[in-house]
């Protein structure tokens, strides 16, 4: 199973791709981030995440997409601009057929460290921990924060390799002998 984990954002969106066989063995495919902080216009910047992302769906080839949810910030406008971050993220997956998973910041960091506060420098250090990172490999917090996505996504899936909140249908498609 291949999972794309991205952690959205209109200046920086990080980006990571794991393969994984159950809930802990897992290997890192490709990481990194999605910078557009020179790019003045926010449609162009949304049109950069949605190409990007699109690039790395055709070369990496991913089983399903997990993102983290919006959060709630005091500037409205941070977060309309991350919900449309999310959107065209959300939009390059959905096009290419890829079930999608909605994590919240407080479960990717219990998922990861175990810990629903935890720092971005905890969550790097854990993710670095999980797939065998070495120290020198220097990425922006993000790319760690999108693997940390794709490492809950891995998790919350059923032990068969299953996820456990697919659609109906599916269910059907996969379990056709158990509906009538």
């Amino acid at each position: 199973m291949i999972i794309l984990g991205v952690d959205p954002g209109t200046l920086v969106t990080g980006y990571g791709v794991i393969e994984t066989n159950g809930k802990a063995n897992h290997t890192v495919i490709e990481y990194g981030t999605i910078e557009s902080k020179k790019i003045s216009s926010l449609p162009k910047r949304l049109e950069a995440i949605f190409t990007r992302l699109g690039a790395v769906i055709e070369r990496t080839i991913p089983d399903e997409f997990a993102i983290e949810t919006a959060f709630y910030d005091k500037n409205v406008q941070s977060t309309l601009k991350l919900g449309h971050a999310r959107g065209v993220a959300m939009l390059a997956a959905v096009l290419k057929q890829l079930p999608t998973g909605e994590y919240a910041p407080r479960d990717i960091k219990k998922a990861v460290v175990g810990n629903g506060n935890a720092s971005k420098d905890q969550v790097e250090y854990m993710v670095r921990k999980i797939l065998n990172l070495p120290p020198e490999d220097k990425k922006l917090p993000d790319a760690y924060d999108a693997l940390a996505v794709a490492i809950t996504h891995a998790s919350r899936r059923g032990s068969n390799g299953k996820s456990s909140s697919k659609s109906w249908k599916d269910f059907v498609k996969e379990n056709p002998d158990r509906v009538k």
